[in-house]
């Protein structure tokens, strides 16, 4: 049996006014999960809701093995409360996922060879070879993605052709040490993470995945700006020494 006391994995999963999805998200997870031969554990982290969402959590907890919820009362944004999720974890491997299950987490399987090959962060990304968009953002989304992208990969994390993928896993040390130096709450905090494993020298691999745009998404046009402008901050946090010493960069 595998030991329960130290999960191989853990999966967070951010939640804000999720009241629609979150529970066929949850029995996603576990149909998948409760097959492996691993230890897990689940943990929904509440970003302050206002519906329902952290009661229907709450309801699953006896049947969804090693599930927990961490609830915030004020809401502070994605990055916080995925921040939050990475420090409270205790698996050898961490992957956040969003609530709304836009990439299943059965993925997974594609992303454990390259931890065992050395990678210390690997992400799912709908924009190299092999990934696929069930079913597509709004086009200027989509256009605004592309062109934020090329600013992104200027000012921060250059070769990384999708950011903003909600579906990324980080081991252990590299969580610990990535996002107990992270600043930004919001929208941002995918960029500052990878900028950051980027600047310790951690190793970073992008993965094809596929991905369904839910259409109830919380992420506005406004927050492709926010983005963009959050980017230029890491940018000056690098210049300013703001995310202490780095390493040689691998």
């Amino acid at each position: 049996m595998p030991d329960s006391s130290r999960p191989r994995l853990s999966v967070i999963i951010p939640a804000y006014n999720e009241t629609r999805g979150i529970a066929a998200t949850l029995l996603d997870i576990d149909h998948y999960l409760s097959r492996q031969p691993y230890a897990y554990e689940i943990l929904v982290v509440n970003d302050g809701s206002t519906d329902e969402t952290v009661q229907i959590v709450q309801r699953f907890e006896g049947t969804v093995a090693h599930l927990k919820v961490l609830s915030n009362s004020e809401n502070h944004g994605k990055g916080y409360v995925v921040r939050q999720g990475m420090l409270a974890s205790r698996g050898d491997v961490r992957l956040f996922t969003d609530a709304d299950n836009s990439t299943s987490l059965d993925h997974v399987e594609s992303f454990w060879p390259y931890f065992s090959a050395g990678y210390d962060v690997v992400i799912g990304s709908r924009a190299v070879r092999g990934a696929r968009i069930a079913v597509h953002q709004a086009w200027y989304k989509e256009l605004a993605g592309r062109l934020g992208n090329k600013v992104i990969q200027v000012f921060a994390v250059w070769g990384i052709w999708d950011t903003q993928a909600g579906f990324k896993a980080f081991s252990a040390k590299a969580a610990q040490d990535i996002f107990s130096r992270l600043t930004i709450d919001r929208w941002g905090f995918d960029v500052e993470a990878l900028a950051v494993a980027r600047l310790l020298g951690y190793r970073i691999k992008e993965v094809p995945i596929r991905w369904v745009n839910d259409a109830n998404s919380h992420v506005g046009f406004s927050a492709y700006l926010e983005v963009l402008w959050e980017t230029v901050k890491i940018r000056l946090n690098i210049w300013r020494g703001k995310y202490g010493e780095v390493k040689s960069l691998k």
